[in-house]
């Protein structure tokens, strides 16, 4: 943890280090964006409203695969769903900070404890599996763009993130398929550790109860019994690049809010690997790393420095900054509305706390 602050901190250095350095092109790009088109950016916010929108439905659609008895409404999802975004971007600790909140919300809500970390579990492998599939269009359109520009072939680089790209996405989406074999190993890993834990507490294997971790045990052999089928596995994934694409339509109502082109033959790449460096476990929200990351490679695909860093300013204000702000608001309703089921988040609590 430590180390991760540390290069957080370098990280935040560097970044102002450039912006600095460079600070005519960020006032530029800074007077640049005051004079944004307020019809692009309500649709830039919009864009981010129909991200957060199609969350709350991934969440209401694989809590309904995983248990039918659950009562979380949809409009309950999408305040959490915002309420998520704010944890995600600022605490740290990410993602097991934000998946512990989730899951405490589902279990309030009557789901089972197998059905809120089955959920959990095939949100992320479902949310990797869309973003694989972006980042994958978005590296053939800059292949294709570049061999028609310049008549030649694509290089054996390009060539080789491809065919890396396609071997995540049919990997990723084996493993949602057959989840089955990693929760089975996890159950047995688990099961390994509380016999051990019992030995050492009892002096023999039928000592005392290995508590936490014969509960997870129990809980990961129930997840393996939730079904999900090939055209239920389609759907979800479906549901998780709906989401994806919407955030970047947002970046592309950013680009049109400060009157700045948009070039297209590298937008998506450049957004794809933005969101791939900020997931990195270094600063929360990747702040820094996603404001340099999407304009050094918007540069790189023919965008001006100013036209980049004042898109890429506008995008992030949406996506992260109103995002932080709506968020924790939200955080405070989630909060009172628990208050108001007290028997549920007693029983919740109880649950987690085991």
């Amino acid at each position: 943890m430590l180390l991760r602050y540390a290069l957080g901190i370098v990280v935040g250095v560097v970044v102002l280090w450039l912006l600095f350095g460079r600070r005519g092109e960020l006032f530029a790009a800074v007077r640049q964006l005051g004079s944004a088109n307020p019809q692009w950016v309500a649709a830039a916010i919009g864009a981010e409203s129909l991200s957060m929108l199609g969350y709350a439905v991934l969440q209401w659609r694989v809590l309904r695969l995983a248990d039918t008895g659950s009562a979380v409404p949809l409009p309950g999802l999408f305040v959490l769903t915002l309420a998520n975004a704010a944890i995600n971007c600022t605490v740290p600790g990410e993602p097991a900070v934000s998946s512990g909140y989730r899951y405490r919300y589902y279990r309030r809500h009557r789901a089972s404890p197998a059905a809120a970390g089955w959920t959990i579990f095939t949100i992320l492998i479902a949310q990797a599996i869309g973003m694989s599939f972006v980042l994958l269009t978005g590296v053939l359109v800059a292949l294709v763009a570049t061999a028609m520009a310049g008549g030649k072939a694509a290089s054996p680089a390009g060539l080789g993130v491809t065919v890396l790209g396609l071997l995540v996405v049919l990997g990723s989406g084996a493993v949602l398929i057959r989840r089955d074999l990693v929760l089975g190993l996890a159950s047995g890993v688990t099961g390994r550790l509380a016999r051990r834990r019992r030995e050492e507490r009892g002096g023999q294997p039928g000592g005392q109860p290995g508590g936490l971790l014969t509960r997870i045990e129990a809980t990961l052999v129930r997840m393996r019994d939730i079904p999900l089928g090939p055209s239920a596995t389609a759907g979800v994934v479906a549901i998780a690049t709906a989401v994806w694409l919407c955030d970047f339509g947002c970046l592309l109502c950013g680009f049109r809010a400060v009157h700045a082109p948009i070039p297209w033959h590298g937008v998506l790449l450049a957004y794809g690997a933005s969101v791939v460096v900020g997931s990195l476990p270094i600063v929360p929200g990747g702040l820094g790393i996603v404001e340099g990351s999407l304009a050094v490679v918007l540069v790189g695909y023919g965008a001006s420095r100013v036209s980049a860093v004042s898109a890429v300013l506008a995008f992030r204000i949406v996506n992260y900054w109103l995002a932080v702000a709506v968020g924790w608001v939200s955080v405070g309703l989630v909060a009172l509305q628990s208050r108001r089921r007290p028997a549920d988040r007693s029983a919740a609590d109880a649950d987690a706390d085991g």
